[in-house]
């Protein structure tokens, strides 16, 4: 509706000529120059499949690349990827002695149901490394992130593939 109203007052106000000028200032985002970064950045392995043979259909096996073929891989040798197991709250986290969470992220969801002993509803808290401590609302359960965070050079080594 705007535009609309907005069109109707150009067309009166302005010659054609002026409004053909005025049409031609704006250029779509299509066209619009890409940047390039120099700064040197190095190159990552690509970790990628080798792909369908001709004529075939391929499976998410041969199209996977990066985690999730590294998840594919070690899924193949009986091994988990991703640390899927819950946690295990043999105590109550105190601020002096926390629930330690196991994330290589900077935050990480966890479930609360309760400390040991005492039971609640299912509260999901966002539990974040700069924040130091997050608690549980209803029990008052205190969660603290691993100190030890990501590293990208301690993953699980790729197997070698036969093409």
């Amino acid at each position: 509706m705007f535009s609309a109203a907005r069109r109707n007052l150009i067309s009166r106000a302005a010659p054609s000529a002026a409004r053909l000028s005025i049409a031609r200032t704006f250029r779509p985002f299509s066209t619009a120059a890409v940047r390039l970064s120099d700064s040197g950045h190095e190159e990552k392995e690509i970790i990628q499949g080798p792909g369908p043979k001709p004529g075939r259909v391929p499976t998410n096996f041969e199209l996977a690349t990066g985690d999730e073929r590294r998840e594919y891989l070690a899924t193949l040798e009986g091994k988990q990827y991703y640390d899927l197991d819950p946690l295990y709250l043999d105590k109550k986290g105190t601020r002096d002695d926390p629930t330690i969470v196991p994330s290589g992220a900077d935050w990480r969801l966890v479930g609360c149901q309760g400390a040991p002993g005492e039971d609640h509803e299912l509260l999901w808290i966002r539990v974040e490394r700069s924040h130091g401590i997050d608690r549980c609302r209803e029990c008052g359960n205190v969660f603290k992130l691993s100190d030890t965070g990501f590293d990208p050079n301690n993953l699980p080594p790729l197997p070698k593939e036969e093409h």
